[in-house]
């Protein structure tokens, strides 16, 4: 039995997980997975071809790696065994995943509501001590926001949180507090002298040179899913939950979720766990089982490899490239790739990718080429200027981004910076007021005068507002800095009803950290409030028709 929280980790990250399902659906929905040897090898076969696992010698011969990452997907609640056959099937949130919605939409709800007990922390072969009754993830989330803790170290989560927090009564949760700054003034010393007898690995011996090491890997995996969730980031090894969505935060802490009675029945509890965002209720009738035709297991293919593709690039529509793209890894004829794209992603799927371009937002200069070239496409697809990267030319006196708008007559600047707390250094402002914004015609043919700066970056500092209005005051035109994830929601907001260049212009122009309640779709607002600056009429366009 295990006596600690625990979480299955063949991955430690969640950023797979849509590509890893649909390996899995290619291999084994609506057939039988318990006993079918063959079909576990296969699985772990077709994991290994997609470069989601690592290649190498096999603990066995028997599919076990393609167990383990099954039994990941059943513990997120994306499949279930159906009683009557003994069939696999999604559940809606898994059928959410693979029908093109945000998974980080999809598995953020997954997370809030993890819980012990679970079908799966009840299972043959897992037995999570039956001691905890909590919402793990939800529980880290109370003491990142409690003023008194502030912050979580993976030795905290580890060795205090995972072993003694067991329920969700103010009791416990007092009790864990008062534990957690007893840890941090005393250390290891506040220990049981038993601890390793009462906590050590469910199977095998503590290891003597790295005794904590089976609960620091839990304790990485979950920070690493509270990250995924885009409200929490480790900065210099502390997890603490992003400025920006402390808000949000609040709210999910206010609303009490029950707990899914009767785990030990497993369809009936992961019916009710994969329950997706758009659904309260799971009323599929899968008494009909489906025949898997030929076209069904190439459409399966055709899926799997847009899933790969959507997670690793910005997909805002079905394109030629994108057909031809597919039908090469697939064999699939375009028309065929075509058709079942149109019918099933019509819309592209976006969202899938902001996974990967939240985390690009904290990087440094690790991905920063990546970080400027995903940018300048969403500007150009979803917000519908001419975007044009700049930053590849590594010089300092071209911003990574320009944008130019035919709709309102003017062009932009955008400069990314992947920081978790991004300052405007006296270098940065010289460069943006004097080489960007003085000097545009270095690297801009275009005549329109310039609407707007802006940053997007990770984090922001406190004093971001006061350095943006200094870089206003000296340049005249009006400017911005904005955060990751409110620059995705501005995104998810522009694909149900675009923004106008017109309203962007105002938007980025508030001479101040963009806020929540400044990119709302509905027109002027909060903005208007600390805009000071009208474009100066020199800058007015000399040719409209040919701003090149």
């Amino acid at each position: 039995m295990i006596n600690y929280w625990w979480v299955t980790r063949p991955k430690r990250r969640l950023d797979s997980i849509p590509e890893v399902l649909a390996a899995f659906a290619d291999i084994s929905l609506n057939q039988q997975w318990q006993g079918q040897r063959l079909s576990h090898i296969a699985y772990e076969d077709a994991l290994e071809e997609a470069g989601l696992k690592r290649k190498g010698e096999r603990r066995d011969k028997g599919g076990s790696g393609g167990r383990t990452y099954a039994a990941w997907l059943e513990s997120l609640g994306l499949i279930f065994k159906q009683e009557s056959t003994g069939n696999i099937m999604l559940t809606l949130a898994g059928e959410a995943i693979m029908d093109g919605d945000s998974p980080v939409k999809v598995l953020t709800n997954q997370i809030l509501k993890y819980q012990f007990p679970s079908a799966f922390s009840v299972s043959r072969g897992v037995k999570v001590n039956e001691r905890f009754k909590i919402h793990p993830f939800r529980f880290l989330l109370r003491l990142l926001m409690d003023n008194k803790i502030g912050y979580l170290t993976q030795d905290e989560i580890a060795k205090i949180v995972i072993i003694e927090a067991e329920n969700e009564t103010d009791k416990c949760y007092n009790y864990i507090v008062e534990r957690l700054q007893e840890f941090r003034d005393k250390g290891d010393d506040i220990l049981e002298e038993d601890y390793f007898i009462k906590y050590g690995p469910s199977r095998g011996s503590v290891n003597p040179d790295h005794p904590y090491s089976h609960l620091e890997d839990v304790a990485n995996t979950m920070e690493n899913w509270l990250e995924y969730t885009q409200l929490c980031h480790r900065v210099d090894g502390k997890l603490v939950v992003l400025d920006d969505k402390r808000a949000e935060v609040r709210l999910i802490l206010m609303q009490k979720p029950t707990f899914i009675d009767r785990p030990e029945e497993h369809e009936y509890y992961q019916r009710k766990f994969g329950l997706d965002p758009k659904h309260k209720k799971d009323s599929r009738d899968l008494s009909k089982s489906k025949t898997i035709t030929a076209r069904i297991i190439l459409e399966n293919k055709i899926r799997q490899a847009y899933i790969g593709l959507s997670i690793k690039e910005p997909i805002m529509s079905i394109t030629s490239e994108l057909i031809d793209a597919i039908s090469e890894l697939t064999g699939a004829e375009k028309n065929i790739v075509e058709d079942y794209l149109q019918k099933t992603y019509p819309h592209g799927s976006i969202g899938a990718f902001m996974t990967s371009y939240f985390e690009m937002a904290f990087k440094g200069t690790e991905e920063a080429t990546d970080f400027e070239v995903a940018t300048a496409k969403i500007f150009k697809e979803i917000f519908g200027y001419n975007a044009i990267h700049l930053g590849q030319t590594g010089s300092k006196s071209a911003p990574d981004v320009l944008l130019i708008s035919d709709d309102s007559g003017y062009q932009a600047i955008i400069d990314n910076k992947a920081y978790s707390k991004y300052s405007i250094t006296g270098d940065h402002h010289n460069r943006m007021v004097h080489n960007y914004i003085e000097h545009i015609g270095n690297y801009s043919q275009c005549k329109y005068p310039i609407g707007f700066f802006s940053y997007i970056a990770g984090g922001l500092i406190s004093t971001i507002d006061s350095q943006i209005q200094k870089e206003v005051d000296e340049s005249g035109v009006n400017g911005s800095a904005i955060t990751v994830s409110n620059f995705i929601k501005m995104i998810e907001i522009a694909q149900k009803k675009p923004y106008t260049h017109d309203r962007l212009k105002e938007i980025f122009g508030v001479n101040r950290q963009v806020l929540l309640e400044d990119i709302n779709n509905t027109g002027s607002g909060a903005f208007n409030r600390k805009a000071r600056y009208q474009m100066p009429t020199q800058m007015v366009a000399e040719d409209k028709k040919k701003p090149y």
